[in-house]
């Protein structure tokens, strides 16, 4: 039986991996990363970048279950691929107190017993004196298995490890899936493929591939990097990756000093809260093309300089990327088909879990059931 795997981003390439490891059949198809995105006629992915947050804390139990599985198994990916993607500086999730989503995360993290640090007024200020703290913050500070991963040198572990173990790697654009009489045909633009079973992990251009569309709202969104110069990035050396919980539920996230491969050493921060919906392919296209909204990314700065007084900063500039969500606040990991499975949609905290999802995709494929765990909703009660 050969398992066609769509899209070889942070799912698609964990699947391929499990299912290569495992013994079966494997074609992974999906495009490389363009050389430049401003005049890229195809499609993107959203692992085009070199920190994503990782850590099992999570006020919703589907995704700490899941991040707990991925983050059990970076070694050992390290290990088979002998690529480093996995950088374990901690990370702190914040937020008023009382608010209902730190609320959330403290029954998580003690219905798990997972292992933090938890923090309030001065002990708070003391330990992370780089970082500004509202009155009435409680802070849980995650060390083990937490911090960020470099989600371009992940998926080129994943493919490694698959391709070791016998997995074919196609770097085609998927056009379409048509039944066959025996199996499927997968419709690229070098040609057709043929498999038996397909699992679609094309994130916000699955719908651009399946027979019938899945309903998932696409968001355009835009990160801030901001470049440190040599002494400001030694002087943050030891700061963790920062998750701030509003109580609406929004959740601004900053990344500590990363090398990135232009050779300069920047802060990132996301959390755009300007719901732009991407309504089709060629909205994603455009937007990714576009650079990203520089007034967002202004907006974001100024976040950072509110949160990080006295920060040094030698010069920004914005990235465009995008979020899928789903109406559940957890993937699509469904079957869809007799022949046909899809794992998409990572609602903005996909990265560091990808690896278990990717499993449960790989599950997918192969006519088995989820666990319970992994058929839970992730909505506020």
């Amino acid at each position: 039986m050969v398992i066609a795997v769509i899209g070889a981003g942070m799912i698609g390439a964990a699947a391929a991996r499990h299912l290569a490891q495992a013994g079966h059949g494997v074609v992974l198809i999906g495009p490389p990363e363009p050389q430049d995105k401003a005049t890229h006629p195809g499609v993107f992915a959203s692992h085009y970048d070199e920190g994503r947050i990782t850590r099992a804390l999570d006020p919703w139990p589907f995704w700490s279950r899941a991040s707990q599985a991925s983050i059990a198994r970076y070694h050992q990916i390290e290990a088979d691929s002998g690529l480093r993607f996995f950088h374990q500086t901690g990370t702190v999730m914040a937020g008023a107190e009382n608010s209902p989503y730190i609320m959330s995360l403290r029954a998580v993290q003690q219905q798990g017993n997972l292992p933090c640090e938890v923090l309030q007024g001065p002990d708070l200020a003391a330990r992370f004196p780089f970082f500004r703290f509202d009155p009435g913050t409680l802070a849980l500070h995650e060390t083990q298995g937490a911090g960020h991963i470099n989600p371009r040198v992940l998926v080129r572990a994943q493919m490694r490890i698959a391709e070791q173990a016998g997995a074919r790697i196609l770097p085609d654009t998927v056009l379409g899936i048509e039944e066959t009489s025996t199996g499927l045909r997968i419709r690229t633009d070098q040609g057709d493929v043929p498999a038996n079973q397909a699992l679609v992990a094309a994130g916000g251009f699955a719908n651009m591939i399946l027979p019938e569309p899945l309903p998932l709202t696409v968001y355009a969104r835009t990160v801030v990097l901001l470049e440190l110069d040599a002494a400001e990035a030694a002087r943050l050396a030891a700061m963790p990756s920062l998750i701030w919980l509003e109580p609406d539920g929004n959740d601004p996230y900053l990344l500590p000093p990363i090398l990135y491969p232009d050779g300069r050493v920047y802060l990132k921060m996301g959390g755009d809260t300007v719901d732009v919906i991407l309504r089709d392919t060629q909205d994603i296209k455009d937007w990714f093309r576009s650079g990203g909204n520089p007034a967002v990314g202004r907006m974001l700065a100024d976040q950072v300089s509110a949160r990080m007084p006295g920060l040094r900063v030698a010069s920004s500039h914005v990235q465009p990327c995008i979020t899928t969500f789903t109406p559940r606040n957890v993937p699509a990991l469904e079957r869809v088909g007799p022949r046909l499975s899809v794992a998409v949609g990572g609602c903005g905290r996909g990265a560091k879990c990808s690896d278990e999802l990717g499993r449960l995709g790989a599950e997918l494929a192969l006519g088995r059931s989820l666990p319970e765990w992994a058929q839970q909703d992730a909505l506020p009660a």
